[in-house]
Parts: structure tokens; C-alpha cells; sequence
């Protein structure tokens, strides 16, 4: 099949990309973002602050576990965000989603220390978190299946990496300002008050992002759906009545495996890991993991552009085998302590990871007709990602902890990269067809 298939696709379809319904959709997943990466590299800080502890390992242990366990509250907040998308719609959803997220996340930043209030003060910021989990599972789906539905023809791959580059600008931003803090308060006052507000900023940015949702309309093929009186009762349980419903929710789970487990080793874990392990300063550690979101942005766009050519199989597969390949041999260049060969192995890695995370998240939402794709593609998305992502974190640190060995990482890495590539060769090509009603 070619591009030119397109021209098959119903009357009604959209015909340009429309600036205001790509920025609503990306919006939200970007304070989402932006709160995974300010997490991640204060992950140190909020040990100190919320588990003091005489081991710093057990600490930092216990933040990442913090930072995992809301992924496996995320398969619910899919199921019921989805349920709502297919029922009532993407927009409206989107708009409740953004503002919970916002208010959770600069909540955090409010919270007092464990030695003002003990046992009290991480049991609230478990909680948060949890709040957190379920408006990031039901804004996956929701935002990216709003996406898609508002691509033109040929163009699905492109609007829907425009989120993804998005998600590498907000870990940035996150990053840098939580670094910048750091380095102009030093680590006796980012404990002491700094880290409260790189927190408290996701309020002002919410409040960007819930004006935005406001101003967009609703997914044309939702609404197409809605006039034909397709919408269903209950959208997951449609999935599941469906046998192609329920192959696509395995793929969710296996297809995402590389995108999972290569973005939360490469740019959340890893400038943790870069300090306590690799004995990186915490400047040289930002400015690696910095460099490879630079790289990793453009490369992000251009995969899900490439995909709308090539097919997304193609670049899926391709992906995952050349990290594979090449995940080793960029670990040893990382693990040789020099700031030079760290930055190429780090730079290398995201490229590779680019192919599939600018391609993966617009061929999950081709796998679902509009009546349940929310609910379906967020529900299954979100399982993996709890999983095999979420969790990354605190399971490689642990097996570091167990083994003593560094490379626990790259052979985490490169295991779901052979699983992700595996399964990519499995799935029909969804480029070249229009989404299923």
C-alpha cells in the first residue's frame, strides 16, 4: 500500500493540521512530562526531604519507589478516562485531566518535610502521586487518540510525534530549572525550601494548558462517531467482547516495551544513576541528559514524518533491533567516566530510541475503531508502562544494589528492545489506511 491510499478516506476527514487542536492535545502532556523529569532529577533531594534514612541508598530507594508505584494506579485512571472519552467525548475530558494533573503536581510542592510532620509527610506525597498516576493514565490516551483524530490524511505520524517532541522540550525545561536551582541555592537550601518550587510552577503552566483545552473543539472523529450513534455503553467491555479489541490491547502492552523502558532508563533514571554510580558531578550529569533531549526532540518529529512514508512496522522494528545492536557497545562508551564518550554513547541511544518513541503512541491509536479507542488503547498503553516503565527505576536500583553490577541498565534495556522488536513485526501496517469508526 502507498500514501496515495488516502484518498479513499471519508469526505469528512480533516483536511490541515489545526495549530489549536495539536497544542491542546499536547498540552497536558507536557505538564506531565515536566513533572516525571523535575521528579527524576530531585530524586536525591526528596529522599533527604520525605525518607530521611542513615543509608542514603535506602533513601534514594524509596523516593524512585515512590516515583513507581502511581504507574500501577495508571491502568485504572486509563480505564476510567477512557471510559469517559468514548462516552462523552476527548475535549472535555482533556479539560477536567490538565487541571487535576496541574493542582496534584503543584500541591507536591506545599507538602511539609518528614521532620516537621514524620510518617505523615510521604503518605501525603504517596497519595499526590497516586493522583497523579490516575490523570497520567487517562491522559495518554485521551490526548493521544485526540491527536490522531485531528490529523489530516498522511499526516497521522507527524501531528502525533509533534506530542512526542513535546515530551522531550518539557523533561528539558523540568530538568534545567530544577538544575539551575540547584546550583544558585546549593544543596542546603533546595533541601531546605528549593525544591518546593519547581512543583509549584506546574500550577501557572496548568493554568496555560487548561486555557488552551478550553479554546480547542472536539476530535472530528468522535464527533462523526457520536452523529452516527456508534458511541457504546461501555467501551472497554466492547474491547474486550472484541477479538481484535483484545489482540490490540496485548499489543499496547508488548508493542511499547522499548519506548517504556528506554525512556525511563535513559532520561529519568539516568541522571541519578550517572552520580551515584558512574561518579559523574551532578552538572556534567544534567548537561548529558540535556543534550540527548536536544537530540532526541527533532529526531522524535522526524521519525513520526518518516513513519508516515515508510509505514510505522518499518521504523518500530528497525528501532528496536538497532538498540539491540547497539546498546552495549553505547553503555561501555557511558561507562567510561569521560564527560566526551558519555555524551556520544547517551547522544547515539537517543537517536536510536527516537524511531520508536515518535512512532509508537499514533500506531497504538490506529489499532482501535473511535467507539473505544480511548479506553482500549489507555488501558493496555498504561498495564506496560506501570510494568516495564514506572517501575524501571527502583527495580534496576535494587539489582544494582543485589549484584553490584553497573550494567543491569543496558541488559534491561536491551531484553525490551528484542521483545518490542519482535512484536513490531507482528502488527498490519496502519500508516496508509483511515482510522476505524
Amino acid at each position: 500500500m502507498t500514501p496515495h491510499t488516502h484518498a479513499a478516506a471519508p469526505e469528512t476527514a480533516v483536511t490541515r493540521i489545526r495549530a489549536t487542536s495539536v497544542i491542546s492535545g499536547l498540552s497536558g502532556i507536557f505538564v506531565e512530562l515536566y513533572d516525571n523529569a523535575i521528579y527524576g532529577f530531585l530524586a536525591g533531594t526528596l529522599a533527604v526531604v520525605f525518607f530521611p534514612s542513615d543509608s542514603p541508598a535506602t533513601s534514594l530507594l524509596l523516593a524512585l519507589v515512590a516515583f513507581g508505584i502511581p504507574f500501577f494506579i495508571r491502568p485504572l485512571g486509563a480505564a476510567v478516562g477512557g471510559h469517559w472519552g468514548d462516552r462523552i467525548g476527548r475535549r472535555k475530558v482533556l479539560i477536567l485531566l490538565v487541571a487535576t494533573m496541574s493542582v496534584a503536581t503543584g500541591l507536591i510542592g506545599a507538602l511539609p518535610s518528614a521532620a516537621s510532620v514524620g510518617v505523615v509527610a510521604p503518605v501525603l506525597l504517596v497519595v499526590l502521586r497516586f493522583v497523579q498516576g490516575f490523570s497520567m493514565g487517562a491522559e495518554t490516551g485521551n490526548a493521544n487518540s485526540y491527536l490522531s483524530e485531528n490529523a489530516p490524511a498522511g499526516k497521522r505520524g507527524q501531528v502525533v510525534a509533534y506530542a512526542n517532541a513535546a515530551t522531550f522540550i518539557a523533561m528539558m525545561c523540568g530538568t534545567f530549572f530544577a538544575a539551575a536551582l540547584s546550583g544558585a541555592l546549593g544543596s542546603d537550601a533546595m533541601v531546605a525550601w528549593g525544591w518546593r518550587l519547581p512543583f509549584l510552577v506546574a500550577l501557572p503552566l496548568g493554568l496555560v494548558a487548561l486555557w488552551v483545552r478550553l479554546s480547542a473543539g472536539e476530535s472530528p472523529e468522535f464527533a462523526r462517531v457520536e452523529t452516527k450513534s456508534l458511541i457504546v455503553r461501555n467501551p472497554l467491555k466492547a474491547a474486550f467482547a472484541d477479538r481484535a479489541g483484545r489482540r490490540g490491547m496485548l499489543l499496547t502492552i508488548l508493542l511499547p516495551l522499548f519506548n517504556s523502558s528506554g525512556y525511563f532508563v535513559l532520561f529519568i533514571y539516568m541522571p541519578s544513576f550517572m552520580t551515584s554510580q558512574l561518579k559523574f558531578d551532578a552538572g556534567q550529569a544534567l548537561l548529558i541528559t540535556g543534550i540527548a533531549l536536544l537530540v532526541g526532540a527533532p529526531c522524535s518529529l522526524l521519525a513520526g514524518m518518516l513513519s508516515d512514508r515508510i509505514g510505522r512496522r518499518r521504523m518500530l522494528a528497525g528501532s528496536s533491533f538497532l538498540m539491540v545492536l547497539l546498546g552495549i557497545p553505547c553503555y561501555l562508551l557511558l561507562t567510561q567516566g569521560t564527560f566526551s564518550t558519555a555524551v556520544l554513547g547517551t547522544i547515539v541511544m537517543a537517536i536510536v530510541f527516537s524511531g520508536t518513541f515518535g512512532v509508537v503512541q499514533v500506531t497504538l491509536t490506529e489499532l482501535f475503531p473511535t467507539r473505544y479507542r480511548t479506553a482500549a488503547y489507555g488501558f493496555g498503553y498504561n498495564i506496560g508502562t506501570a510494568i516495564f516503565g514506572g517501575a524501571a527505576p527502583a527495580v534496576i536500583t535494587a539489582l544494582i544494589a543485589a549484584t553490584g553490577s553497573i550494567w543491569v541498565p543496558a541488559v534491561y534495556l536491551i531484553l525490551t528492545s528484542l521483545v518490542a522488536g519482535i512484536v513490531a513485526l507482528r502488527i498490519r501496517e496502519t500508516a496508509f489506511v483511515p482510522l476505524p469508526e
